[in-house]
């Protein structure tokens, strides 16, 4: 009997995004796990940059080659935008969060979709953690458990727990294709064009329709819609609007 073949994550597909970081240490401390767990990209959104030196103290001489290539975004969305599957992560529960999974079901995730796909794991701020406006961007949202006393962790614990799954993940090889998913930028541009749709039909609340366009978006997350999948959706939101502005009464 033959050994089952496994394959492991594809690490350079692998991004950690950090929406609004307040302090360089933890940057520094999350570039360390990072390089140990053989990810070697990070990107910040951020309106300045941090004290590099802070940053490359706790990072040590071992990740500065990550401090150094940090990319800096002035918004999420331009961070996001060339890839195809975003993980968030949260410690608050909700309605509007959608499902939450666990670390380690994400990292099984994770792995076979970074095979064909880029991958990024978006960390909120240390004090406020992710917005739900942030998380509309997710296609899965990962909560670790801890106890109910403490119900968040620090920055770089989150992130070194997440990576460390990621890193120690194995997945049996399917025999099967695994197509492009589409990019972020690609969805947002149909999230818009539904979001219009739906307003100009009457089918959202014209007072709150981003609250609806978030159920919306849990279902399609779910789907892992791909590029051609997308460009099929807004082809038929076009029809329609053609239709309904054509059509004689």
């Amino acid at each position: 009997m033959t050994d089952c073949m496994e394959t492991a994550v594809k690490s350079e597909n692998i991004t950690i995004v950090l929406q609004g970081p307040k302090y360089p240490g933890n940057v520094g401390s999350i570039a360390r796990t990072a390089k140990n767990m053989d990810i070697h990209q990070i990107y910040i959104v951020r309106d300045e940059p941090l004290v590099f030196e802070d940053m490359q103290q706790m990072a040590t001489h071992f990740a500065a080659d990550l401090i150094e290539n940090i990319r800096y975004f002035e918004s999420l969305e331009e961070a996001l935008a060339g890839f195809q599957y975003i993980i968030g992560t949260t410690a608050r529960k909700g309605r509007a969060r959608g499902p939450l999974i666990g670390p380690k079901e994400a990292a099984g995730r994770i792995v076979d979709i970074s095979q064909q796909n880029k991958v990024a794991l978006l960390f909120g701020p240390e004090d406020t953690g992710l917005s739900n406006d942030d998380l509309r961007y997710c296609h899965a949202m990962v909560t670790i458990p801890t106890s109910p006393k403490f119900k968040s962790l620090n920055l770089s614990h989150a992130a070194t727990i997440l990576c460390y799954e990621i890193f120690v993940a194995r997945l049996p090889v399917a025999e099967k294709f695994a197509p492009r998913l589409a990019q972020l930028s690609e969805l947002e541009g149909m999230y818009e064009q539904l979001k219009a749709l739906l307003m100009k039909i009457g089918f959202l609340n014209p007072e709150n329709p981003d609250y609806w366009m978030m159920h919306l978006r849990h279902l399609f997350a779910r789907t892992h819609l791909y590029s051609k999948e997308v460009k099929i959706i807004r082809g038929i939101c076009r029809q329609i609007e053609w239709y309904a502005q054509n059509k004689k009464t």
